[in-house]
């Protein structure tokens, strides 16, 4: 999911567009790091988003960090006949004037050090609705250093890997009748039917729209009655008030009762910050999604820093606050629920109907 604190504090649109200070741009990591992206990109567009030669491609980036200086290398070298838009040098209105041009099917990129606002809504759904196809990468500059070459390896795409285990674990999870998170010891039971299960697997042949967020690999759910979710749950990362992946010292123990948490254990002031925000707009914590994520360059030792990304990582990781979204529950009213916090459990072992489904670090389907 891409629903974040970010957005659930900063949702309120604007017309004003808002670019950083010209500053010098930032030269690609090295050439071997560039092949290196190039080489996943080309896997990308060719196999996931099955863009062709006859249709166009735009490429709209900044080069406000090393990773989005990269990224818009290696695109140049996988697109050569692209159209490349510098975002700090174009004015906006040009922008949009180009992009409403194309026709369905065309390829837009966006490669952001932070994330692009044109309008009062965000990009890539206004992109959608005009049929589309979009590869988005944002907040690069949250990641520096060491980081840029995880996300890089996050961004291989192997379809034998995603378009098996992805659509395996659907089926397993439309057809359970009960789900249990075991943490190291703590368990968190999921004594109710799953929702219907949705997959980010860069496969897009029975989707409506084509592309989204990048890196993938995620297959999400949440309980059909909430209130039958129960147990604990130790988590060793949670997303924070500055929208950034934050990692306490030892795993912090979520109590859940009747779908909410009750208690916490061993907590942190950054987390307790988080949980004080979430209780002021809504009254309670609600545990929602039940996400599954798949990418292997994502770990409890292999981390980047910015929340939306990392949440693809290979585990279990779950959402506080009443927004999800996707899934309508009685009783929920959209304008009343504003919060979607992830945070990721120490995964042990995963069990569908008291199949394993998860040990070892990897997803077993």
């Amino acid at each position: 999911m891409q629903d974040t604190l970010a957005e659930a504090t900063a949702e309120s649109p604007t017309n004003a567009v808002t670019i950083a200070p010209v500053m010098p741009p930032c030269a690609p990591i090295s050439a071997a790091t560039t092949a290196l992206a190039a080489g996943h990109l080309s896997d990308v567009i060719r196999i996931a988003i099955e863009y062709t030669p006859q249709q166009q491609a735009v490429v709209v980036s900044d080069a406000r960090c090393p990773l989005a200086a990269t990224l818009t290398a290696a695109y140049r070298s996988c697109l050569p006949a692209a159209l490349f838009i510098d975002f700090d040098s174009v004015a906006p209105a040009q922008i949009l004037s180009t992009l409403t041009a194309l026709k369905p099917g065309d390829l837009v990129v966006l490669v952001q050090s932070s994330s692009f606002r044109l309008d009062a809504y965000r990009l890539r759904v206004e992109l959608f609705k005009r049929s589309l196809k979009v590869i988005e990468h944002a907040h690069l500059g949250r990641m520096p250093g060491p980081e840029s070459l995880c996300y890089i390896d996050g961004l291989a795409y192997d379809p034998a890997y995603y378009r098996v285990i992805g659509p395996a674990l659907k089926q397993r999870i439309d057809a359970a009748k009960s789900a249990v998170v075991d943490s190291g010891g703590a368990l968190l039971r999921f004594d109710s039917p799953l929702e219907s299960a949705k997959i980010n697997i860069g496969d897009y042949r029975d989707m409506h729209n084509v592309g989204g967020q990048f890196p993938i690999g995620e297959v999400f759910t949440e309980a059909q009655n909430l209130e039958a979710v129960h147990g604990r749950v130790r988590i060793f990362v949670f997303g924070d008030t500055e929208f950034c992946v934050n990692k306490p010292a030892q795993p912090i123990t979520l109590v859940i009762e009747a779908g909410r948490v009750i208690e916490v254990i061993d907590s942190t002031p950054e987390f307790d910050a988080v949980l004080a925000l979430i209780r002021a707009a809504e009254g309670e914590i609600w545990l929602r999604e039940l996400g599954f994520g798949m990418n292997r360059a994502f770990s409890r030792d292999q981390l980047v820093r910015d929340i939306g990304t990392y949440e693809r990582m290979c585990g279990i990781h779950l959402s506080l606050g009443a927004k999800h979204g996707v899934y309508n529950k009685p009783g929920f009213k959209r304008r009343d629920t504003r919060f979607h916090v992830d945070v990721f459990a120490v995964t042990e072992a995963v069990f569908l109907d008291n199949e394993q489904v998860y040990r070892d670090g990897a997803w077993q389907v």
